[in-house]
C-alpha cells in the first residue's frame, strides 16, 4: 500500500493499522475529561471522565485503566476498566475480567466475563 509520505517505509500490515486508528478516536491515560463528551466514531478511552459519554451509533471501548464517572450511550459498549453511571447500548454490552461497573446497564444483548463486578441491574429484555 503506498502511502503520499515516501520517507517513511512502513508494510502494507502497518498502513492498514494506522488506518484503522484513524477510524477511531482515542482518549489516552494521560487525559482528564470533565462534561459531556459526544463523539461521532468509535472511540476508545484509558483516561479519565467524568461528566457524560456518548457516541450514538458507534462502539465506546472503555480500557483496563480508564476512571469513568458517567453514564454511557452507544451502539455497542465494552468495558475492561471502572465506570460509575449508567450504561445503555442499542445492540450490546461485554464486560470483560477487569471491569467494574456502578450503576445500571441496559442492552438486548449482554455478557460478563469471570472476575467482571457489577452493582447494579442489568436489563436485557428489550431493544434501547
Amino acid at each position: 500500500m503506498a502511502h503520499p509520505d515516501p520517507t517513511l517505509d512502513l508494510s502494507p500490515a502497518q498502513w492498514r493499522a494506522i488506518d484503522e486508528k484513524r477510524k477511531t478516536a482515542w482518549i489516552g491515560a494521560d487525559i482528564l475529561i470533565t462534561g459531556g463528551l459526544v463523539c461521532a466514531r468509535d472511540l476508545s478511552i484509558d483516561g479519565k471522565v467524568d461528566g457524560t459519554i456518548e457516541v450514538g451509533d458507534h462502539r465506546l471501548t472503555i480500557g483496563a485503566g480508564a476512571e469513568i464517572k458517567a453514564d454511557l450511550v452507544a451502539r455497542s459498549v465494552s468495558i475492561n476498566g471502572n465506570v460509575i453511571g449508567n450504561v445503555t447500548a442499542r445492540e450490546k454490552v461485554e464486560l470483560k475480567e477487569t471491569a467494574s461497573v456502578e450503576g445500571n446497564i441496559q442492552a438486548p444483548r449482554f455478557s460478563m466475563a469471570d472476575g467482571a463486578i457489577v452493582q447494579g441491574r442489568v436489563e436485557t429484555a428489550k431493544k434501547v
